[in-house]
C-alpha cells in the first residue's frame, strides 16, 4: 500500500505539474477531443475510468467517445479526419509505420487477450492440428499477430498450412458457434460470447504463452497534423489518464468493479475480471523507465516488422521515428 500511495503522489503531482508547463489543469472552456476506441478492456479500460473519474475534465478536456469494432477502421477513421486521436491494440504499430498517425501513449501489454478457441467437435487437441483447417479471425489486428505466432511455435505456416478467414470479429465468433468453421482466434472479451453460446468450446491456447518475446502493446495515437498542432492537448489528456491508470494499477478488483458497473454489465463479473486481467498494467514510473530503455519502442516494432512482412508495408517507418515518449516523460518525471 505504502508503494501505491507514493505512486498515487507521484501521479498526483505529474498531473498539477501541467500548469507548470504551460498546460493549465483547470480552463474555463473545456476543449473538445474526439477519441476513437474499441470496447474491450485492454483499450477503453483508462479511457472511461478517466471520464467517470473527472480526471480529463480537472485537465479542461470533454472526451467524445466514439466506438468502432476494429483498430483497422478506427485509424481509417482518423486518417480522415473524424477522430482527432483513438486507443487501440496491436493495429498501433501498423497505420504508423505507413506513416499515418504518431504513437504517444501506452496503455498496456496485451498478455493473455488474444486466444484461440476451437469447437468441441473439431477434433483439435494442439495447435499442430490446425493444418489444413480453417481459422477465422481478423486479419491485421491483435488477434491475427496472435495467431501467426501460435502457428510458427507449432512449425506451421500461417499462409501455406491453414486457411485463413478473414472477418469482422463478431462474424469470426459467429462462424465459429454456427460450425461454418472449426477455429477462431479472438480477442478478449469476444471469448465469453464463445462461452455463453458454446459451452464445448475449448481454449487451446492464448498470448501469455508467447510473452515477452511476442509482446503486443496497446495505446493512444494521434492523426498526424493533430499531433504537430496540439502537443499541449496531448499533454493534459496524458495528465487525465495517469489517475486512471493509477486505479488500475493499485487496485484492479476495484476498478474492474466499476468497469464492469458501468460498461461491462454484459459479461459476468467473474470473466470480466479474468479478461481485466489478460493485460499486464504498470506505474507511471515503470512505464516512464520503458519508454526511456527503448523497451516500448522495441515491443513495437516487432509488432511492426510482422505487418511490415504480411502486409507488405514499402519503406515503413521505425517505431523510434512513428512512437514519441517527449510528452510522457515530460510530464512523469524519473
Amino acid at each position: 500500500m505504502a508503494i501505491a500511495r507514493r505512486s498515487f503522489l507521484r501521479n498526483t503531482v505529474a498531473a498539477s505539474a501541467v500548469a507548470a508547463m504551460g498546460w493549465p489543469a483547470l480552463a474555463q472552456s473545456r476543449t473538445k477531443v474526439k477519441v476513437g476506441y474499441l470496447h474491450t478492456p485492454a483499450v477503453d479500460g483508462q479511457l472511461w475510468l478517466g471520464i467517470q473519474g473527472g480526471h480529463f475534465a480537472k485537465q479542461g478536456l470533454e472526451l467524445e467517445p466514439v466506438l468502432f469494432t476494429t483498430g483497422l477502421e478506427l485509424f481509417q477513421a482518423m486518417i480522415g479526419g473524424s477522430l482527432d486521436v483513438l486507443a487501440t491494440g496491436a493495429v498501433l504499430s501498423n497505420f504508423p509505420a505507413r506513416g499515418q498517425g504518431k504513437v504517444f501513449l501506452i496503455n498496456n501489454i496485451e498478455y493473455a487477450t488474444a486466444q484461440l478457441w476451437v469447437r468441441e467437435d473439431s477434433g483439435i487437441k494442439s495447435i499442430a492440428d490446425l493444418k489444413g483447417k480453417q481459422i477465422s479471425t481478423t486479419t491485421g489486428t491483435t488477434a491475427h499477430v496472435f495467431l501467426d505466432r501460435a502457428l510458427r511455435s507449432a512449425n506451421l505456416d500461417p499462409t501455406k498450412d491453414v486457411r485463413l478467414v478473414n472477418q469482422r470479429m463478431s462474424e469470426a465468433v459467429t462462424s465459429l458457434i454456427s460450425g461454418a468453421v472449426p477455429a477462431v482466434a479472438l480477442w478478449a472479451p469476444f471469448d465469453s460470447v464463445v462461452r455463453q453460446k458454446l459451452p464445448g468450446a475449448r481454449k487451446i491456447v492464448d498470448a501469455s504463452a508467447f510473452f515477452p518475446q511476442a509482446a503486443i502493446v496497446g495505446g493512444w495515437a494521434a492523426r498526424n497534423d493533430y499531433y504537430d498542432k496540439n502537443k499541449a492537448v496531448l499533454g493534459k489528456l496524458i495528465a487525465g489518464w495517469l489517475p486512471a491508470n493509477e486505479q488500475i494499477v493499485a487496485n484492479p478488483d476495484a476498478a474492474a468493479e466499476e468497469l464492469h458497473k458501468t460498461r461491462y454489465k454484459e459479461v459476468p463479473l467473474a470473466e470480466f475480471k479474468e479478461q481485466f486481467k489478460a493485460s499486464k498494467y504498470h506505474s507511471s514510473a515503470e512505464w516512464r523507465a520503458k519508454y526511456v530503455d527503448g523497451t516500448v519502442t522495441g515491443w513495437l516494432q516487432q509488432v511492426t516488422d510482422f505487418f511490415v512482412q504480411s502486409a507488405n508495408i514499402p519503406n515503413a517507418v521505425k517505431a523510434q521515428q512513428y512512437f514519441d515518449p517527449a510528452l510522457f516523460t515530460h510530464l512523469v518525471k524519473a
